[in-house]
């Protein structure tokens, strides 16, 4: 697999710490966004139902400025012309526009404050509101209709005139449709507001934006369609005009009308649109300078590593012309010395050359005890590597340990060739180790067995290989290397201190 490039590691590494972050903001933008629809949607319903209270009040005084007239005589006793100042003065608190009238059972006008011609009025036009106030003996409003005499909408609150009990007339007062424009707009908030009021059929006779417009017009499809399964509701809807809105409505129990209001969405939206452009923005200043930096500093390691790499090429370099001149003394010294001394001395020699091989390969970091036992025993193992059986952990070795491990592995190899398991083709060699702690510091104990070799026996003489892995062992290790002689095959324990790595 291919290794991915500095720079790209270092960009990644700075993408994958800026982006997280990036998200989590735009997370938080988004949560701070529900939280003002949340919040928005409880404004509405709180503007809708102080509408609806301000509604229902100023409707209950009308209610009660008409029950007081019908409890003057004149009313009950159908002297109208003494009536009419009275009325007159109700209708002073309302402006020109309002209008009462007196109707019997039968919807004939007997009194109209437009006129005292009563015998030229037609009859009422809602007869339906009239037969309820007969019926129920109690006040009731009416939805918007055109009325009889003004020939325009108009909304009306009926009063019965009581007379022992008894309804003997409806007095019927239409206020100006002014006033429950007024009423909405000192309730609105802000111009992005829609707010409404409803009749008791879903019509319209109260609204802005657009009064003019849609004044008798039913509520938007989206909204009509819930206004009457539940008294009061907070959803989504269109506006007549095609403005998503956040809605709330509220049914009055006194009057059956409706009370809505929305917020255009887009007051919510473009604030969201606009911090997560921000946050994009910054996020996006952010990468990039994070990643302009990794490039800057992959170019910095990138340098130091090549100068690093020239060094150690030069350093590869002069050691093997190192172990050039000393092959060529050796060579010059061991002329007259035998062949098996050329030999052995050659074997050291070319030990600590593979030691070093590995390191170069390495960048002189050290190496695994693995790779390094492969390294010394491959000459050996060619023809029949299943002849070596390794089993331990992974352990790294500093380059001290690494090249001091080869040449004590060498001796003892060159040994099993000579003399043990190795010098025939049954022979076998078992390497186990393992890292124990001691003393807060982990030391390594490696055991060499050989099996099915020739017939151990313990040599008269020590050689110069035996006194060279011991001494390793001790004065370059600080550990010792011990030989046993066993009747089935030698068997070798190295131990040493390990040291840290890198």
């Amino acid at each position: 697999m291919r290794k991915t490039s500095l720079p790209v590691r270092l960009a990644l590494l700075v993408a994958g710490t800026t982006l997280p972050l990036i998200v989590f903001a735009a997370v938080l933008v988004f949560n701070d966004y529900e939280q003002d629809r949340k919040d928005a949607s409880q404004r509405v319903l709180e503007t809708v139902r102080s509408i609806r209270l301000v509604l229902d009040a100023e409707m209950q005084r009308m209610t009660g400025g008409l029950q007081v007239l019908t409890l003057t005589s004149t009313l009950r006793d159908g002297d109208f012309d003494n009536f009419r100042p009275m009325a007159s003065g109700f209708l002073d608190q309302y402006g020109p526009d309002g209008v009462v009238l007196v109707a019997d059972r039968e919807g004939r006008q007997l009194f109209s404050s437009v006129t005292p011609d009563t015998a030229s009025l037609p009859l009422r036009h809602n007869r339906e509101i009239v037969e309820r106030v007969f019926a129920t003996k109690s006040p009731s409003y009416s939805n918007l209709f055109t009325g009889a005499v003004k020939k325009r909408p108009i909304m009306t609150v009926e009063v019965p005139v009581l007379r022992d009990g008894e309804v003997v007339y409806d007095i019927s007062f239409s206020p100006p449709i002014s006033l429950f424009q007024t009423i909405i707009e000192k309730q609105r908030p802000s111009e992005d507001w829609t707010i409404s009021i409803f009749d008791g059929k879903g019509v319209n006779f109260a609204r802005i934006p657009n009064p003019h417009e849609t004044i008798g017009k039913r509520a938007s499809p989206s909204l009509y369609a819930e206004m009457f399964r539940r008294p009061e509701a907070t959803l989504q809807t269109v506006s007549l005009e095609g403005v998503p809105l956040i809605t709330s409505y509220a049914r009055s129990s006194l009057t059956g009308w409706t009370v809505a209001a929305g917020v255009a969405e887009s007051s919510l939206v473009g604030p969201l649109w606009r911090n997560l452009a921000i946050t994009s923005v910054i996020g996006s200043v952010l990468l990039l300078t994070g990643l302009a930096f990794a490039v800057r500093m992959a170019t910095a390691i990138a340098r130091g590593e090549m100068l690093h790499g020239l060094l150690i090429d030069e350093l590869n370099h002069r050691v093997k012309n190192t172990l050039a001149i000393l092959q060529a003394i050796a060579a010059q010294t061991f002329r007259s010395a035998s062949k098996t001394e050329r030999e052995k001395f050659e074997g050291r020699l070319g030990a600590l050359a593979e030691a070093h091989n590995l390191l170069s390969t390495e960048k002189w970091q050290g190496s695994g005890l693995r790779d390094v036992i492969g390294r010394v025993l491959q000459p050996y193992l060619l023809n029949n590597p299943e002849r070596l059986r390794m089993s331990g952990p992974s352990v790294p070795l500093s380059p001290r340990l690494a090249v001091v491990l080869s040449m004590i592995l060498h001796e003892i190899a060159t040994n099993a060739a000579k003399y043990g398991a190795l010098s025939n083709d049954t022979g076998t060699i078992a390497l186990d180790w393992e890292v124990t702690p001691e003393h807060a510091v982990p030391k390594l104990r490696l055991i060499w067995t050989e099996a099915g070799g020739p017939r151990v026996s313990a040599p008269i003489q020590r050689g110069f290989g035996s006194r060279l892995i011991e001494r390793s062992a001790r004065d370059q290790l600080g550990g010792e290397a011990t030989v046993d002689f066993l009747p089935r095959g030698v068997v070798y324990t190295v131990s040493c201190a390990l040291e840290q790595v890198g």
